[in-house]
């Protein structure tokens, strides 16, 4: 994790970079190289706090903190009315998160031990969680797809935020299950090692200045995709559902694949299939309820996100269902995911 702290030299240079009125395309791609070490810090200061808050407190922070990034981008995605880019990073989170994240994971964990287990109740309740939110954020779509728009009396968007509600209620009732009724499912004896790094204070600095930093970069990523997509023919779909979830994400991918490589699969699964219930579950509905703010959006997927989506999370609960990995089956949803992204960029 050394390196991402010398590419914190693209931001300044992205400030230059906007300053003298660069192109699109180049804003768009020093912003991306900015927010990758500054998303990685934003997990370091969080996993620095949970020193000071408990390991539990902490894990809820870096899950929240770590889709912080991509919230962020999405908001300014919003107000520039790029709704397509939107919805395809929340179906791209959730995607990268189960196939390419889980992947790379157990093929990173596999090489090292020959079977990796976990902890099997966790990973079922976190994956029919996974099932019910993705279907729930499928459903309008679902919808829409197949009944006559002549006998709908309503716009499409009355039904997103009444669905967004709904995920927004279950959000915090998951919270209740896991904290407080049946917490003990999700004890482990997964304390935190060695000790906290930075004080509580310089933690929270650095997270509060990594999150302003962040927003500033969002807004030229934001303000490059249309430029980047017309000077390198890739389609909005492309850029939501591959580029935005890698790049708010990177860090935190990276910290699931060293986990595995320590043995520790009960983490990387949760940081991947915990990152994408907090997408579905609460980053979805509150992109939702800001959008009324601007123009309301409609969470309706496409026919091939669709298919994306649900095929993802089946998996998931297939792999998890026997509480082992292997590298075989880390390789296989690499595959999947390859296959999804070369048909997402030939749009």
């Amino acid at each position: 994790m050394k390196f991402l702290k010398y590419m914190l030299i693209f931001i300044p240079i992205s400030f230059i970079a906007k300053f003298m009125n660069a192109s699109g395309t180049i804003m768009f791609i020093l912003s991306c190289l900015s927010i990758i070490p500054l998303a990685g810090l934003m997990g370091e200061g969080t996993e620095e706090i949970s020193f000071y808050a408990g390991p539990k407190i902490g894990g809820f922070l870096n899950g929240t903190f770590g889709n912080a990034t991509e919230l962020i981008i999405s908001i300014f995605a919003l107000k520039e009315g790029l709704f397509d880019v939107v919805k395809s990073s929340i179906a791209g989170a959730v995607i990268g998160n189960i196939l390419l994240v889980v992947g790379a994971s157990m093929l990173a964990g596999g090489l090292k031990y020959k079977t990796q287990k976990f902890n099997v109740k966790v990973s079922e309740v976190s994956s029919s969680m996974l099932l019910f939110a993705v279907l729930g954020l499928c459903i309008p779509a679902i919808f829409t797809h197949t009944v006559n728009p002549a006998l709908l009396n309503t716009r499409y968007e009355g039904l997103s935020i009444f669905v967004a509600v709904v995920m927004f209620i279950i959000y915090i009732f998951s919270l209740i299950f896991s904290f407080s009724t049946h917490k003990d499912i999700y004890n482990t004896d997964m304390d935190n090692e060695g000790s906290a790094s930075w004080s509580l204070n310089k933690s929270i600095i650095i997270l509060v200045i990594a999150t302003i930093l962040i927003a500033i970069e969002s807004e030229f990523l934001v303000n490059g995709i249309e430029p980047l997509t017309k000077s390198l023919g890739w389609s909005e779909f492309f850029v939501g559902i591959i580029l935005i979830p890698i790049i708010g994400n990177a860090a935190e991918h990276s910290t699931a694949v060293i986990m595995a490589r320590k043995d520790k699969m009960d983490v990387a699964l949760e940081i991947a299939i915990g990152s994408s219930l907090q997408i579905t579950l609460f980053v979805a509905p509150i992109l939702i309820f800001l959008s009324l703010f601007f123009k309301p959006m409609s969470i309706v997927f496409n026919e091939f996100e669709l298919v994306a989506l649900i095929a993802s999370v089946i998996i998931a609960n297939r792999v998890s269902h026997d509480g082992e990995s292997n590298w075989l089956e880390g390789v296989q949803l690499l595959a999947v995911y390859l296959i999804i992204a070369a048909s997402f960029f030939i749009i």
